[in-house]
């Protein structure tokens, strides 16, 4: 029962805690695994971890006694100290890019009664001259249809904390924590501060538009590669140069370049990267043109090499797109791209070249 007698009240909290620690233990993890589930699944959204925790029983006590005690005492209201810590459960979600956070907003508040909302992106930007961490904080409670089933109603009446952040953001909180003086502190220091603040909103900001780039780079390396309809020949049709004098090869044109030749493999951005790279340091002038004819005009005969390849192979050893241009770029140009392959399967490869009719 709710009183003015901080000192009960505290004995009660620590009763409360004892007795049911196991279980806010297993609704943080099941919440943990809940909102993975439904933010993973949801709005393409690129998430770097979800983490929780149970809040410590004495810190959540020094929090009631620093925010709330003094007031609800000097208007003489007697207060439950667990009615004030809406964090006791507490779960962070880590996104990759600033506009996620509102879609992981948009997400949890169609599966969530939402209970209070602290934005403190814009807090931070409202602010002239502030520093501090940003994030968006929302306050959660199971959803009514949740609440009814069975593995959710141990925790229904729990009420959880949710932390969104970008991973910059969640690296200058740390920063932000460490930094003991902030306040009363000599202006030159605190323009310091500042200055180091700046530089991870910076960061965050550029992250972004960078991604927008790399977005827009795929968009016209394809707009550029479909310009002309590609029905009567075996790759996309390309322009021998771009407005600059050429179009070299790079990570994008390549991409567009393989999915068309095979469309059902997934191409994963590092991998076409480091690939790419490959391929440039072997022939440094070659263009997104270049590499299409290598591709065009061998890729039948290395489809056949596959074929052989597998069906006298004593091994589950197959030939992957990766591995075909590779023999692609080999047999266009076998002084350039000699590295490209390793012995043993360019001895390979020549054997059966030379079985094969002209």
């Amino acid at each position: 029962m709710a009183s003015l007698d901080f000192d009960l009240e505290k004995q009660e909290f620590r009763d409360f805690y004892a007795d049911n620690f196991n279980i806010l233990e297993d609704a943080k993890t099941s919440f943990c695994a809940l909102i993975n589930a439904l933010v993973s699944h949801g709005d393409n959204i690129a998430i770097s971890k979800i983490d929780g925790r149970v809040k410590d029983k004495e810190e959540c006590i020094r929090k009631f006694n620093l925010k709330y005690r003094k007031n609800l005492e000097s208007e003489g209201l007697s207060y439950s100290i667990k009615k004030h810590i809406t964090d006791l459960i507490g779960l962070r979600v880590v996104c990759l890019y600033e506009d996620d956070i509102e879609k992981i907003k948009n997400v949890l508040s169609r599966h969530f009664e939402v209970i209070d909302v602290t934005d403190k992106i814009s807090l931070i930007e409202k602010t002239e001259g502030s520093f501090g961490y940003k994030g968006l904080h929302l306050d959660l409670k199971l959803g009514v249809e949740r609440k009814g089933m069975p593995e959710y109603r141990a925790y229904a009446d729990f009420n959880f904390e949710v932390q969104i952040r970008t991973i910059i953001q969640d690296s200058w909180s740390v920063l932000d924590h460490k930094i003991k003086y902030k306040k009363s502190i000599p202006n030159r220091l605190k323009r310091r501060i500042n200055t180091l603040a700046a530089l991870f909103e910076l960061a965050d900001r550029e992250f972004r538009e960078i991604r927008a780039a790399t977005e827009e780079e795929i968009r016209k390396a394809e707009e550029e590669l479909d310009e002309i309809p590609s029905a009567t020949i075996v790759g996309p049709q390309l322009p021998v140069s771009s407005p600059n004098g050429r179009s070299l090869l790079n990570a994008f044109g390549f991409l567009k370049i393989a999915k068309h030749f095979f469309r059902d493999f997934e191409f994963e951005p590092h991998k076409v990267d480091g690939f790419t790279e490959e391929i440039v340091s072997l022939e440094p002038e070659i263009t997104k043109y270049k590499f299409n004819l290598y591709m065009k005009d061998n890729v039948a005969k290395v489809k056949l090499y596959k074929a052989c390849f597998e069906a006298n192979s004593n091994s589950a050893e197959t030939l992957n797109p990766y591995t075909m241009i590779r023999h692609c770029l080999y047999l266009g140009d076998r002084e350039k791209f000699s590295a490209i392959l390793t012995n043993n399967s360019k001895e390979a490869f020549e054997q059966w070249l030379a079985c094969q009719p002209e």
